[in-house]
């Protein structure tokens, strides 16, 4: 389900948000923002595999692995693996059709 929901991320760079079950997204156009919307639903099928709470659990400590290795906050974001996967087929319209389970391992550094 897609929320729109400026106050979650009023003041912040994000544009979406995946809650499992939720998608939030700050600006009510990007409900038709087809790359926006995928992103978020690859994570979403990453949060069900990982049984949602350790995809929560995952993506903290991996986050703050690499911002202790990297010494940046948005590097330590973007090497995520669970970003990493999502980013590089955000474009893929067709990917979670096609999608193998555990997919976002192999993303792992």
């Amino acid at each position: 389900m897609i929320i729109v929901c400026q106050n979650l991320l009023k003041n912040t760079k994000i544009n979406g948000i995946t809650l499992y079950p939720f998608i939030f997204i700050k600006n009510p156009e990007d409900k038709n923002n087809s790359v926006l919307i995928n992103h978020e639903k690859i994570h979403l099928k990453q949060q069900l595999e990982l049984l949602i709470i350790f995809f929560y659990l995952a993506y903290v400590i991996e986050y703050y692995y690499h911002l202790i290795k990297l010494k940046n906050g948005h590097q330590a974001y973007l090497a995520i693996s669970f970003e990493r996967e999502a980013f590089a087929h955000e474009l893929d319209l067709e990917y979670l059709k096609k999608r193998k389970m555990w997919g976002f391992w192999k993303y792992l550094k």
